[in-house]
């Protein structure tokens, strides 16, 4: 993985929690973080692809990644998954809310049910994860809260408005974040990412011939992949970017 080529010592044994880590974006992130030397642990319903994570990275890094399997919906049993977590790894010093649900759905079709369960899983778990692991990160002298949102409730997209909304909520909430946990050395910021060609994209929704309409929009002439949301990740979960909070950082090949 190239993008982990770049050392960020401080790190390296720092407890790390990754949301939505067995697969794509956020498995690139769990190996990048191990990668570091962090200890590192995940959250996700995906119970098989999480074991095989651990499984495949055991033997690779110093510290090998914990995983628990959890429903973020069910706030009450993410928050003892978490605590859980916490234990294993001594300390936490980095969150990354990265778990999301980007299903296609038509304002003529919404239910109040399918709102509240989009919700539920794109936007509750963000601040609910963020704030039962606030009391680790002020023991723990401060540290880094990286949210990922994403540019697609800034294209007009048609199909996906309660994921479009949760997006552009975790911007305002990352502010708010920020603004209150500043004082304690708590840093609080967002990642935009683009179109991320994934396994599961390339499954559910994206065709040979979309890819190629995007990227012949983004400056970058090629597929954004996860390993590409690594860097953005480490550098906001780093004493690189110490003096930054607040703050939102698109990584789409150039396309906004």
């Amino acid at each position: 993985m190239a993008a982990t080529q770049a050392r960020f010592p401080d790190l390296e044994g720092a407890g790390v929690i990754v949301t939505g880590g067995s697969t794509g974006i956020g498995a690139a992130l769990v190996e990048a973080f191990a990668l570091q030397g962090a200890k590192v642990g995940f959250l996700d319903i995906a119970a098989a692809e999480g074991l095989a994570l651990v499984e495949r990275l055991s033997a690779g890094v110093a510290h090998s990644p914990v995983f628990e399997a959890v429903d973020l919906r069910d706030i009450a049993a993410t928050r003892q998954s978490m605590e859980r977590l916490a234990a294993a790894l001594g300390s936490i010093r980095v969150l990354v809310n990265n778990a999301a649900w980007d299903d296609r759905h038509d304002i003529d079709t919404v239910t109040e049910d399918y709102w509240d369960d989009n919700q539920a899983i794109n936007l509750k778990p963000v601040f609910f994860l963020s704030q039962a692991v606030v009391p680790h990160l002020r023991r723990a002298g401060g540290g880094a809260i990286v949210n990922f949102s994403s540019i697609a409730f800034l294209l007009n997209m048609a199909d996906v408005p309660a994921y479009a909304a949760a997006k552009a909520g975790i911007i305002g909430l990352t502010k708010s974040l920020a603004g209150r946990l500043g004082p304690d050395n708590i840093r609080v910021n967002a990642i935009l990412p683009g179109m991320i060609v994934t396994e599961r994209q390339k499954k559910l929704w994206l065709t040979e011939e979309g890819i190629e309409t995007m990227v012949a929009r983004q400056c970058l002439k090629r597929p954004l992949v996860a390993e590409d949301m690594v860097g953005p990740c480490l550098f906001l979960s780093s004493a690189c970017s110490g003096a930054m909070t607040a703050q939102t950082i698109i990584a789409d090949g150039g396309l906004l």
